[in-house]
């Protein structure tokens, strides 16, 4: 059985009081071992954020990383760096990322693979606009998405990878997929890397990430192919993200 993953990404948002409140009650409320929790705070408080869940159930993650190693790289910041600072996971091609900052698919693929050079763990976020739903392109988008480092890393990166699939569409509008939306996306995700490798395609934990509330959670969750969720606003309020977790690990007892 796979075991689920409710992740945080808490985008530009936050404060260290903030942040000390939040993780306070994040860490006093996930207590169980059968799901896995991250929670991604701004990398001016990576560090800071560590410190307060070392030794706890709890892991570090981080919103992005560079491609390269090292260099003349002004502003950003490497999987070396984030190893060192604690980090576990990393999101890599987040929609913002895509939309906002012009990454295309093989940067995406390379910032992965500098992920794995440092054992950390990438969490490649893919999904479709809406014109994308609308005309019928999501299978196609997605797939080259995952095309894209399936060429470049190979199959077998993905053994120590996640995958979050995005509706965009459904991403800070108010409007979210359906579970049985979800579910048709994932099960295509799948088995797109059950064609290259059976056993890894099966393994895959793919989260759902697309306005996942406390509400719904649950629902969303018990889809067979969706094994957690990346979670944007909701992540930034103890009580839901906490109520969100919760309804992953009553799925695992």
């Amino acid at each position: 059985m796979r075991r689920k993953i409710v992740a945080g990404n808490w985008k530009m948002h936050g404060s260290r009081t903030e942040n000390a409140a939040l993780v306070e009650a994040i860490v006093a409320t996930v207590t169980s071992e059968r799901t896995a929790c991250v929670i991604c705070p701004p990398f001016v408080y990576l560090h800071e954020t560590w410190r307060m869940l070392r030794g706890g159930s709890v892991a570090l993650g981080a919103q992005d990383l560079c491609a390269e190693a090292m260099g003349a790289h002004t502003g950003e910041v490497s999987a070396s760096m984030l190893k060192d600072v604690g980090c576990t996971y990393v999101l890599v091609g987040h929609s913002e990322r895509r939309a906002l900052y012009g990454e295309d698919s093989h940067l995406v693929a390379r910032k992965f693979a500098a992920a794995l050079s440092k054992g950390l763990t990438p969490v490649l976020c893919v999904g479709e606009q809406l014109q994308d739903r609308e005309a019928s392109r999501t299978e196609a988008i997605v797939s080259a998405q995952i095309d894209a480092v399936v060429q470049l890393c190979g199959i077998q990166s993905f053994a120590q990878a996640v995958i979050a699939y995005e509706p965009v569409w459904a991403i800070g509008t108010g409007r979210t997929a359906t579970p049985e939306q979800a579910q048709e996306t994932h099960a295509f995700i799948r088995q797109r890397l059950v064609r290259e490798d059976a056993k890894i395609g099966a393994g895959l934990r793919i989260l759902y990430g697309g306005s996942v509330k406390a509400g719904n959670a649950r629902d969303i969750f018990a889809m067979p192919d969706v094994d957690g969720g990346l979670i944007g606003g909701a992540s930034l309020k103890a009580d839901e993200f906490t109520a969100i977790f919760a309804a992953a690990d009553s799925l695992a007892a």
